[in-house]
């Protein structure tokens, strides 16, 4: 019996092109809905905005250098952006009482509300759209879908946070 050929296992591990562009397919809809979710509300400019939000709701207050790292933009960026935010109340900045040197920025309340304005909008138009699903093709996709999150790792935990789609 002839040894299976190891490079026809790794090629049958390898997503197929209909593999990958069914799951572009559903990023583009999930696109859409973050879009029309920010769109609802007056308060998130752009998605810079809302990125920031979502990283600075979903954990401890951060530093201006960890925030910036978060969100994937330049320190000099991340201090506009944050004094954007501050000044429109959605972002507090305190003294780090470990640090002196160091601000930490915190979510207001205001700014808490935003984000749950528009997770709670990005919710409700998700809904329908699985209602249209057949429950049993709903369940794949759950299962699917914690898997694919799964499979991604750290970039699940962290980096959708940092992009908005936390929440």
């Amino acid at each position: 019996m002839p040894e299976p050929d190891r490079s026809e296992a790794a090629d049958s591990r390898r997503p197929r092109d209909p593999e990958v562009e069914a799951v572009l397919d559903a990023c583009r809809v999930l696109v859409a809905i973050t879009a029309r979710s920010m769109a609802a509300t007056s308060d998130v400019t752009d998605l810079l905005h809302l990125r920031a939000l979502v990283v600075l709701a979903s954990g401890p207050p951060l530093s201006l250098g960890a925030l910036a790292q978060a969100v994937g933009i330049h320190l000099t960026r991340a201090s506009r952006l944050c004094d954007r935010l501050v000044a429109r109340g959605f972002v507090d900045r305190t003294d780090d009482p470990d640090n002196r040197r160091q601000l930490l920025l915190r979510l207001t309340p205001a700014g808490r509300e935003v984000v749950d304005e528009v997770m709670h909008g990005r919710a409700e138009q998700i809904r329908p759209i699985l209602a249209r699903m057949d429950a049993d093709d709903r369940r794949s996709l759950v299962t699917a879908l914690r898997e694919f999150a799964r499979a991604a790792g750290g970039l699940a935990a962290a980096d959708l946070y940092a992009l908005g789609w936390g929440g």
